[in-house]
């Protein structure tokens, strides 16, 4: 047991320092105007240099603070939360693997590092989503792992597509993309890639899926890690996607997401899926401002929501430990009175998450919303950023309807304390950072301040969607009565499927190759190959066989009659 706490320990000591460096460095680049530019040359065959380059500017800088930080405290967490857990040491040592391979790809600027990096990110996410061995976290993890395949095989391809250009540093091109068809094929790779690893249409069932993992699991993969890396990808490739035709399709469909994750979370029970789909929701609207140029709010927001997101889903874990692994939000209830520190952390990172001025969240969802009506965006675009926006607010009244106001459903309620001083200190170290991170953030990383100039009514028009979705969960939760009127019925379940997304995934493409597999082991492997091949042979050689044992033991004249005819036929020929 010692064994396993030292490394806990220098796991959370070791992702403390490179929080420190990451900050301290990222300050003396932003205020110098600073970028370093390591390059490595491993290989040179032919016309092809394999270089290792690191690029080391003020948004790698910052992006490692922000994931070290998370990865700290939830290292720190889990030392209470995965207590009793005998395979802790393995465990630990898998979130290090994990924040190793971000880390990895935070900083590389080659496209063959990079796919390092993000193959890791999915193979130590397909561990970790299978880390309790059950029949549903095993087909969780395959969905989670057969899903990142394909974003795997779009980074394979984008490599050896690359190959025509003599090397894989693809800063080096970002600019004549235009003039290039190579690159504009490289784009929509990379898009795709990108889509896959941020679970945008039609790549979201897994996201939900992924919920199987251990909660602090969770924290770190929905906050800073896993599904940030195809956000932040398309940071890297921004010029490239600026300047290509396919923005608009990605604009389309991380909107759709967007408003197809506030839906579905409206009408979910979980507890763990309903801030997955508010982590969906939040990919969605990155992915939409990163389309429309503005990569960086997208970074923004990015550094924003992983601070409250991962202090909602620690608080998320502690509630669940409480209620003896329950995660269904309709048996919870007054939690205030009985876990008032968790409460405190859970409402704070809830009204970050809804854009509450001057929380976290306020600083980057408010400028996103300002810019998209100072843009002249059209109204399909406009409706999605805005009524996505009343649907955050929305799932999130109701959720703390359900856990916070509503009378508690359980029997006993003995067991809801909140003195865990573990949990309880990581927690605090992210509730100030949901607070501050925004200002901080805003001061430091905006080169300039957005001077946005709108008429009073669009000003406005944020609070209104903010008190239109105060009043929709409110009616939302209150819906139970009408529920059983077909058609709202069959609307509830639409919206609450996913819009039928991992059905048509996982029943529908699935079971399409399941069947033409099977029909494929029928008429071919236990058909025809079988009678022509494998089969065929063994009846035959049996046949001959039983000939061969007929004239050695049966007939020795037959024996030595064939033997003299067939050295007869050997002296002829």
């Amino acid at each position: 047991m010692m064994k396993k706490n030292k490394i806990l320990e220098f796991s959370v000591l070791f992702m403390l320092f490179s929080s420190l460096l990451g900050i301290f460095s990222s300050m003396y680049l932003i205020f110098n105007g600073m970028s370093l530019f390591i390059e490595f040359e491993l290989i040179s065959l032919n016309s092809s240099m394999y270089t290792l380059i690191f690029y080391i500017d003020w948004m790698s800088c910052m992006f490692l603070f922000i994931v070290s930080t998370i990865s700290c405290v939830v290292i720190f967490y889990s030392k209470s939360y995965m207590h009793g857990e005998i395979n802790l040491n393995r465990f630990i040592i898998l979130i290090l693997l994990f924040v190793m391979s971000m880390i990895l790809m935070i900083f590389s600027l080659n496209l063959i590092s990079i796919l390092l990096g993000w193959d890791g990110l999915g193979l130590v996410s397909y561990c970790l989503v299978i880390y309790y061995q059950n029949v549903k976290s095993f087909n969780s993890g395959m969905l989670t792992v057969l899903s990142n395949r394909i974003g795997d095989v779009m980074l394979l391809m984008s490599i050896s597509w690359m190959i025509n250009m003599g090397s894989w540093n693809f800063m080096m091109y970002m600019y004549i993309s235009e003039l290039n068809n190579y690159l504009f094929i490289i784009i929509i790779m990379v898009v795709l890639a990108a889509m896959t690893k941020s679970a945008q249409i039609p790549f979201s069932a897994w996201l939900p899926a992924a919920m199987a993992a251990p909660t602090p699991v969770s924290s770190l993969v929905h906050s800073s890690t896993l599904v940030t890396a195809g956000v932040y990808l398309l940071i890297r490739f921004s010029e490239m996607l600026q300047m290509s035709m396919f923005k608009e399709f990605l604009l389309l469909m991380s909107s759709l997401t967007m408003l197809m994750a506030g839906m579905s979370a409206n009408f979910e029970f979980d507890l763990k899926k309903i801030i997955a789909l508010s982590t969906l929701s939040q990919l969605g609207l990155m992915m939409s401002i990163l389309c429309l140029g503005f990569s960086n709010m997208a970074f923004f927001h990015l550094g924003t929501h992983a601070m409250f997101k991962a202090l909602l889903f620690m608080c998320a874990g502690m509630v669940i430990h409480n209620l003896n692994n329950n995660q269904d939000i309709r048996y919870m209830g007054s939690l205030g009175y009985y876990m008032p520190l968790v409460s405190i952390n859970f409402n704070i990172s809830n009204l970050a998450l809804c854009g509450i001025p001057f929380m976290a969240g306020f600083y980057s969802k408010d400028l996103i919303l300002e810019m998209v009506l100072f843009s002249n965006m059209n109204m399909l675009i406009f409706f999605f950023f805005f009524f996505s926006t009343g649907l955050t607010v929305s799932y999130t009244v109701r959720l703390l309807y359900f856990s916070m106001i509503s009378e508690i459903k359980l029997n006993k309620i003995f067991n809801l304390l909140d003195k865990d001083l573990i949990m309880v200190k990581s927690m605090i170290v992210l509730l100030f950072m949901s607070v501050f991170s925004g200002s901080l953030l805003n001061w430091l990383i905006m080169p300039f301040f957005y001077m946005i100039y709108l008429k009073l009514f669009f000003k406005l028009m944020v609070f209104i969607f903010i008190g239109g979705g105060i009043l929709m969960g409110v009616m939302i939760s209150m819906m139970n009565f009408i529920s059983k009127l077909s058609l709202i019925n069959k609307f509830f379940f639409f919206s609450g499927n996913m819009w039928f997304i991992s059905n048509i995934s996982v029943y529908g493409f699935n079971m399409m190759i399941l069947n033409l597999s099977f029909k494929f082991d029928k008429i071919l492997d236990m058909g025809f190959l079988e009678e022509l091949g494998g089969l065929n042979l063994y009846n035959n050689f049996i046949s001959f066989s039983k000939i061969n044992y007929y004239f050695y033991f049966n007939s020795i004249k037959l024996f030595i009659f064939f033997f003299f005819m067939f050295y007869l036929f050997m002296l002829l020929f």
